[in-house]
């Protein structure tokens, strides 16, 4: 029989505060993660890209995710949410989590659990989601929307590598948009589908997702095009000031000019 592929972390711990008894609140406990996630599909012909395969930061990242978000009693839950985290990504079929404190008994205690979507198209699996590349001020419209930061316009150093200073020029002017507009920052696409799927505006600094990307340019218009394709976004919005002339875009995306 053909058996799917499968991809795991193992012995993965972290400290938390968790737990129902008082005796728990207020120190945290060392918690072991195990996670074994079943692939829709062979991993073939991804032309060692990392955006074509289910990266093991989307297990890493689901485990920081849930574990920032709240204190919780249970792990139970812990292992309930970043099932779910997990099986948000389209390659994901089905998930096997194991959560144990190391902390509470000689050994380990915990739980195991075990989920699984429906083989859906991947299109079908993620979140409606909308990026708006950001050239001007604009009132963000409601649901998952992922702001694309425009190039801050500032003297870089010469010299080195163009297009990594470039990128990095794109990471600040993410986190200078997003202190002034509320918002946080996205650098990963475990984050960008869990703001999908919490329905929350983002910005994104492309630099991490996009280093390695070969023939990518680093001019934001054409991140901003990559983006859209690879959530399979809704939309492509283009919020630009009156007056300046628009990048070659494919047909399928709409064009907005000052406020959306």
């Amino acid at each position: 029989m053909d058996q799917p592929d499968r991809i795991h972390l193992r012995d993965y711990v972290i400290s938390a505060e968790i737990g129902a008894f008082q005796t728990e609140r207020g120190h945290p406990q060392r918690l072991r993660f195990n996670i074994d996630v079943e692939l829709r599909a062979h991993v073939t012909g991804v032309d060692d890209e990392v955006d074509r395969i289910l990266s093991y930061d989307v297990l890493t990242g689901a485990v920081a995710t849930v574990l920032a978000d709240r204190r919780y009693d249970l792990l139970e839950t812990v292992g309930e949410r970043i099932a779910a985290q997990v099986l948000s990504h389209p390659r994901a079929a089905q998930v096997q989590v194991s959560v144990e404190k190391l902390d509470r008994v000689p050994g380990a205690l915990g739980i195991t659990l075990v989920r699984r979507q429906g083989r859906v198209k991947a299109a079908d699996a993620a979140a409606p989601v909308r990026v708006i590349f950001h050239g001007t001020g604009i009132d963000l419209p409601s649901g998952a929307v992922v702001l694309v930061p425009d190039a801050p316009g500032l003297p870089v150093p010469q010299g080195g590598n163009d297009r990594e200073i470039a990128l990095l020029a794109l990471d600040q002017a993410a986190w200078a948009l997003a202190g002034k507009l509320g918002l946080t920052v996205a650098d990963s696409r475990t984050e960008l589908d869990w703001a999908a799927a919490e329905a929350r505006a983002v910005v994104w600094a492309p630099a991490r997702m996009t280093r390695d990307v070969p023939r990518l340019s680093p001019q934001p218009h054409a991140l901003a095009i990559w983006l859209a394709d690879k959530l399979g976004a809704s939309r492509l919005d283009w919020a630009l000031p009156e007056g300046q002339p628009l990048p070659e875009l494919p047909a399928m995306f709409h064009v907005t000019t000052g406020r959306l």
